[in-house]
């Protein structure tokens, strides 16, 4: 087999354990070509040529991995989200093993899903996200935990929101498949795949192959406020616990636009963009192909 490894070095706590799936891999007649970034080289040239591999192995945190992921969205080329960063959430939902050998070993078993991905729209920029996107409240907690992740891991984000209790509020105009919504409260979640850290659920359900977004509106007025949803997510295991409370409103959509007043930052996948809304998203359906493992593939292949 032909593997394009991109390698993003400052992701998670630089322990370098895609160099042991790469050696847990490599068998006679293999060629495995390993492109790295810190940030500096753009993600866009290391994917160039991937149509000539069998696979392309994305080594980061999930920012990293959306990025590869929509690159190569609608090509067929199959993507092994390698978990690097520090919260490596699509590899919790799509319930990948951690360890290096074991991913070495899904990855030549060869077996494959389609998911969806999203395509987020802020000013003249684009991104995709594979989990989700939103604005106000989260975005507050992922610039908030950028400093800590590498000493406190999904730590960092717990203590980001613990120290940004009382966010900002604002009035939002959403527009979900030409339908108009309006609505207030601490932020607005895309979700495509449901499962935040701590193995919380956002929604009831984790459909990432249903073609169409869960539009999630944090109604609280505080953080304190969305304790009775977390709870509700932690209890919440088989999809089948009562509703996650007044704190969250949720619709669904497969375009979405979002205004705020007073506007809040976006993000994508853990990843803060520093611009702010309006912004507009879009499903793409089926759009990057991951490898998974039975126990995901039993779970998502309806």
């Amino acid at each position: 087999m032909k593997l394009l490894v991109i390698n993003n070095l400052s992701s998670g706590y630089g322990e370098g354990a895609v160099y042991d799936f790469v050696r847990s891999f490599a068998r006679d007649g293999d060629e495995v070509c390993m492109r790295s970034t810190d940030g500096t080289t753009p993600v866009e040239t290391l994917v160039e040529g991937a149509q000539d591999y069998d696979a392309v192995i994305a080594a980061g945190g999930d920012g990293t991995v959306a990025t590869v992921c929509y690159l190569l969205a609608n090509t067929g080329i199959p993507v092994l989200p390698f978990p690097a960063g520090t919260a490596n959430l699509l590899a919790l939902n799509l319930a990948s093993p951690l360890e290096p050998h074991a991913l070495a070993k899904m990855v030549r078993g060869g077996q494959t899903l389609d998911f969806d991905m999203g395509e987020i729209t802020v000013g003249q920029r684009k991104f995709g996200f594979s989990i989700m996107a939103g604005a106000g409240y989260d975005a507050t907690i992922m610039r908030g935990a950028q400093r800590g992740k590498r000493l406190l891991g999904p730590i960092a984000y717990l203590q980001s929101a613990v120290m940004n209790a009382i966010p900002q509020q604002s009035k939002f105009t959403l527009d979900l498949d030409g339908r108009t919504v309006e609505s207030e409260g601490l932020g607005v979640l895309l979700v495509n795949f449901s499962k935040i850290q701590f193995d919380i659920t956002v929604t009831h359900e984790n459909e990432p192959r249903d073609g169409e977004f869960d539009v999630v509106v944090l109604k609280a007025k505080t953080a304190f406020d969305l304790i009775p949803a977390v709870f509700a997510g932690i209890l919440d295991r088989d999809g089948e616990f009562p509703d996650r409370t007044d704190a969250l409103e949720i619709f669904r959509a497969k375009e979405v636009a979002v205004s705020a007043d007073p506007p809040m930052e976006v993000q994508y996948d853990g990843e803060a963009t520093g611009l702010t809304t309006p912004f507009s998203a879009r499903i793409l359906p089926r759009a990057t192909r991951l490898f998974i493992s039975d126990e995901g593939y039993g779970q998502f292949a309806k």
